[in-house]
């Protein structure tokens, strides 16, 4: 696979397909949750698949089984963190505007860089119901400024 989601598919709980076992899929997520330390590229598709845990149908693990034929495939990509290099922390932040297709929240993305090294990132739904683009760019800010100053303190209290 070139990709590790098709850029049409739109999971939904899917009520019309039949059910797979929950533990196999919650074990395979779980699989790429771990993985995704070093794969920031499957971050997207697995977290939207992740939200089906609950009750899980064969259109939910044809997506998954895509994750894992995407990374059969592309086995020598990842992060690679250098060691010795600047510590400045920059945060960059962004949010779409009621792009989740069930309940209409926006969704925030927030990647933490420490000198060259991706250090945390993260893609979450917004808990708030944001009624315009710039109110959900606010929320993805403020998680942003809080993120950066979480960094700041570790930083101190680690001395580094």
């Amino acid at each position: 696979m070139k990709t590790p989601m098709s850029s049409d598919t739109k999971l939904t709980k899917d009520e019309e397909c039949e059910s797979v076992d929950s533990t196999k899929y919650q074990s395979m997520i779980g699989s790429l949750l771990y993985l995704m330390a070093s794969r920031p590229d499957i971050m997207f598709s697995v977290c939207h698949c992740a939200r089906f845990q609950e009750a899980p149908k064969t259109s939910h693990l044809e997506a998954v089984k895509r994750i894992f034929r995407y990374i059969k495939g592309t086995t020598y990509l990842g992060l690679w963190y250098h060691k010795g290099t600047d510590i400045e922390t920059v945060v960059y932040a962004d949010s779409n505007h009621a792009g989740d297709y069930v309940d209409r929240k926006s969704t925030s993305g927030i990647c933490t860089f420490m000198g060259c090294c991706l250090t945390s990132w993260f893609s979450k739904k917004q808990t708030v119901l944001a009624i315009s683009t710039t109110e959900a760019e606010y929320v993805s800010a403020g998680k942003a400024c809080q993120q950066a100053l979480w960094m700041k303190q570790a930083l101190i209290d680690y001395d580094i």
